[in-house]
């Protein structure tokens, strides 16, 4: 009988490989044979399963969407049942945010990934659909008098908190602190 073979797991493996080179190496290091070797399978299994560079970097940011919504959803339930929108607003960008070490590899491939789309404007159309939906989520949480650009203000403000937070310039705790200056200001 042949052996049955899970290609979602193989898929995710290959995934978490281009995240691993992503994240060590940056994204000009991603090439199909730099993954397969860090997977630990051959090239050809890598092409089997994307056929592009472009294909593989879309599949990685799935995964990252995953485990941020996991992290997201995982942090909300922990407040309990109806928690104030700022308290929400707080909980769910500071899940975010790449805070430690776990969260960093995915923070820097999530970075990585939008460079990638400003000079690869085709790649770019799921990431333009998950920034419209959560604009209209963060928008839908705001005091009456704040809308969509409060929400786009919050989306740039946690993306540029990212940055600084995966180049060294804040600390976590400057982060959160800047987070709940900005949030002050609109829940005031």
């Amino acid at each position: 009988m042949p052996k049955k073979v899970d290609h979602q797991e193989r898929r995710t493996l290959i995934a978490d490989a281009l995240m691993r080179v992503a994240a060590d190496q940056g994204l000009e290091a991603v090439s199909l044979r730099h993954v397969a070797a860090e997977a630990g399978v051959s090239a050809g299994m890598v092409q089997h399963y994307f056929r592009t560079k472009d294909e593989m970097m879309a599949f990685a940011l799935s995964v990252v969407r995953e485990r941020s919504q996991v992290r997201v959803t995982e942090a909300i339930a922990r407040l309990g049942v109806d928690p104030s929108p700022r308290l929400l607003l707080r909980t769910m960008i500071a899940a975010l945010l790449p805070l430690d070490e776990g969260t960093r590899d995915d923070g820097r491939v999530a970075l990585a990934f939008l460079a990638y789309t400003a000079v690869r404007p085709a790649a770019a159309p799921s990431l333009r659909e998950g920034t419209r939906q959560l604009t209209g989520f963060i928008a839908g949480i705001l005091p009456d008098g704040h809308g969509d650009a409060a929400a786009a203000g919050l989306l740039a403000l946690m993306e540029g908190l990212g940055v600084y937070l995966l180049g060294g310039q804040y600390t976590a705790e400057q982060a959160l602190g800047a987070l709940d200056a900005h949030l002050d200001l609109i829940f005031a």
